[in-house]
């Protein structure tokens, strides 16, 4: 799906339409039509949104996972707007602390991960699930929080392997849990490694455990 922006930038999200793949344990697809279509007679263009907190480019909060966790509404505006990071992975099965141990990741650095998913459309712009896809390792999880970054990005509907359910838990737990923010479903398959602005504000949505939004990258 073709998205103008000014020549450098790049528009990193998934855009929100009827049929766009969803998570298997989500307790319903996401639905977005028209109410009301002038096309067919109505006076007005209106369209209608039936989706979780969790469709499209979304923001996890530490509430998703933790108990009496941050919110949406408490976010800080500079964890997910400033300067950031995008970091090629080379491992097809997962995201491991060894490989990021060599990209010199440093504390307060907003971080997104571009692995073999990005070459697989298929991972968030299919009309099925695919669970085949690459995925943060429990490792590298405790790796980041150790560091203290303040972001995580990954190209994928979720941060966690979809055939284990231990480690969906064990990922966002040590994220969340130390206040480290989860920015899922980055369509990063356009975009060279190296040094951006992120702009991302999610749905101002009180007490949210997530947020959907729209992500930006733009050259530093």
């Amino acid at each position: 799906m073709a998205v103008k922006v000014p020549k450098g930038w790049y528009d990193i999200s998934v855009p929100l339409k009827q049929g766009m793949v969803y998570f298997p344990t989500d307790p319903v697809p996401p639905k977005i039509y028209r109410m009301t279509d002038r096309n067919l007679g109505s006076k007005v263009m209106m369209s209608m949104l039936e989706i979780i907190s969790h469709t499209g480019t979304h923001i996890d909060a530490p509430l998703h996972f933790i108990p009496d966790g941050s919110t949406i509404s408490d976010m800080p505006l500079d964890a997910t707007i400033g300067p950031c990071r995008v970091i090629e992975i080379k491992d097809r099965e997962s995201i491991k602390a060894a490989e990021l141990k060599t990209k010199n990741i440093k504390k307060g650095e907003r971080v997104l991960f571009k692995t073999r998913n990005s070459n697989s459309p298929a991972v968030y712009e299919a009309e099925k699930f695919n669970d085949d896809y690459c995925y943060l390792d429990d490792d590298a999880s405790d790796y980041l929080k150790d560091v203290g970054v303040i972001l995580v990005g990954i190209d994928c509907i979720t941060i966690g392997s979809y055939k284990r359910p231990e480690n969906i838990m064990k990922t966002h737990t040590t994220l969340l849990g130390a206040g480290i923010y989860v920015l899922e479903n980055c369509a990063l398959a356009n975009v060279p490694p190296g040094e951006y602005e992120l702009l991302f504000l999610p749905l101002l949505m009180y007490n949210g455990d997530a947020g959907p939004g729209r992500a930006i990258l733009r050259p530093l």
